[in-house]
């Protein structure tokens, strides 16, 4: 099967210029061997349970033979043996060549300080699923970089994804082994993702035995407060009425080896000092690395989502995150969110660090666009008045204002508000 291009690769061919490794982190079948493997010269898998005992003792004896081959060398799995990570890191120091080696991951190990940094030697880029306009659903007629420098002209661009279509999306997600099935076949990667997750993953991060119920129980909960700014104390709630008695304590680990896993991606607040720091919300919204994933752990069909427009509306805004990650990614964005004390929010914000940034609202139906055209308005308009009534600049204003939504038709307001079709987006 030919190779689907991915946004990050035009990052990891940069990075491997840099320095003497890359190390590409993300969930498991999110493509990371795959990408890696355009790039790489050579590979040693540590996923080949036929090998591993061989390898292991090699890592034993002289793990200097497990790095020989051609560069960039790809060690897909390195945690698997963890000696692997120091060993590239002396070796990167004694050859101080850029592009020597390429390590991916599934999981973040757990703290060791016998591991080094790999701050000057290593680049660290982190992949998720496939976005819309990766797996060809998006057609990609308008570029977010283009609306971040200011020469995108947005005028009447249709999207080909209509609300039934977009809800099917959601449930199959972004992950390229659905590329090209058929859609019941699709639809089931992701539940067996789940399954794997909580049978064997959870356990497996870190040869701690965690109970399948139980995660598959907190997934469901975590998946119940996707897009909101709750607080853990509520998800724990939530478990103990579906599960029972469980600590607190127990959760955290739970949801800790959750993240390492690379399978929830919290968004962290952004704080622009638009009011006093009191003021500021700074909880992070929950969110998965893909939005099929909690869609899979409450079983939902893309028929039921549909017929839920709330529900469905909190799962697109973890597809349009999922999405606006990655292109933001690529011209060194960060997507964070906005809400305060009194109610005023934005769903996502890109930033940079040069200072440039937008805001940015999710909403799935057309018709509730003016809806987040008005709230763009009303951030504007507090920033424009706070600094007013100061006489200087307190916060620069954004240097883009956007709406995504589910519908058809992209377009620009009067004031210069972008409209765009989460059908219609691009890197």
């Amino acid at each position: 099967m030919d190779y689907i291009a991915r946004t990050i690769d035009a990052t990891i061919e940069l990075k491997l210029q840099v320095t003497g490794g890359v190390v590409i982190k993300g969930p498991k079948w999110c493509g990371k061997t795959t990408t890696a493997k355009q790039f790489a010269g050579s590979v040693l898998d540590l996923q080949n349970a036929r090998t591993l005992e061989q390898n292991r003792q090699l890592a034993e004896n002289d793990i200097s033979l497990l790095l020989e081959g051609n560069s960039p060398r790809l060690i897909d799995e390195w945690q698997v043996i963890r000696q692997i990570w120091n060993a590239v890191r002396t070796d990167i120091d004694e050859r101080n060549e850029p592009g020597l080696y390429i390590l991916t991951g599934s999981t973040t190990p757990t703290d060791d300080m016998s591991l080094h940094t790999g701050i000057g030697r290593m680049s660290f880029v982190e992949m998720k699923p496939m976005t819309l306009f990766e797996s060809g659903e998006s057609n990609g007629a308008v570029s977010l970089k283009e609306i971040v420098d200011g020469t995108a002209v947005v005028r009447g661009e249709k999207s080909e994804i209509d609300y039934q279509r977009l809800a099917y999306l959601t449930c199959r997600g972004g992950w390229p082994s659905a590329m090209r099935r058929s859609e019941n076949i699709a639809l089931e990667i992701a539940k067996e993702y789940v399954n794997g997750l909580c049978e064997s993953d959870i356990s497996n991060v870190d040869g701690r035995s965690r109970n399948p119920v139980l995660t598959r129980f907190l997934l469901r909960a975590y998946a119940r407060h996707v897009s909101t700014i709750d607080s853990d104390a509520a998800l724990y709630d939530d478990v103990r009425a579906l599960y029972g008695g469980v600590a607190d304590q127990t959760l955290m680990d739970y949801m800790n080896a959750l993240r390492r896993l690379y399978v929830i991606d919290e968004v962290i607040a952004w704080n622009p000092n638009l009011r006093s720091k009191t003021s500021i919300r700074t909880s992070p919204k929950k969110s998965f690395a893909d939005p099929s994933i909690g869609i899979a752990a409450l079983d939902i069909s893309p028929k039921q989502l549909a017929l839920d427009p709330e529900t469905f509306g909190l799962f697109f805004e973890n597809l349009v995150e999922r999405d606006l990650s990655v292109y933001a990614g690529k011209i060194g964005g960060h997507v964070r969110h906005y809400r305060d004390r009194m109610g005023l929010e934005c769903d996502h914000v890109i930033h940079f660090n040069n200072g440039k940034y937008g805001l940015i609202q999710t909403k799935l139906g057309a018709g509730q666009t003016e809806h987040g055209v008005e709230k763009l308005r009303e951030l504007r308009a507090l920033i424009q008045n706070k600094n007013k009534k100061s006489g200087r600049i307190i916060v620069t204003e954004p240097d883009f204002y956007m709406v995504v939504n589910g519908g058809e038709t992209a377009f620009t307001t009067t004031d210069g508000i972008y409209v765009t079709p989460i059908g219609c987006l691009r890197d």
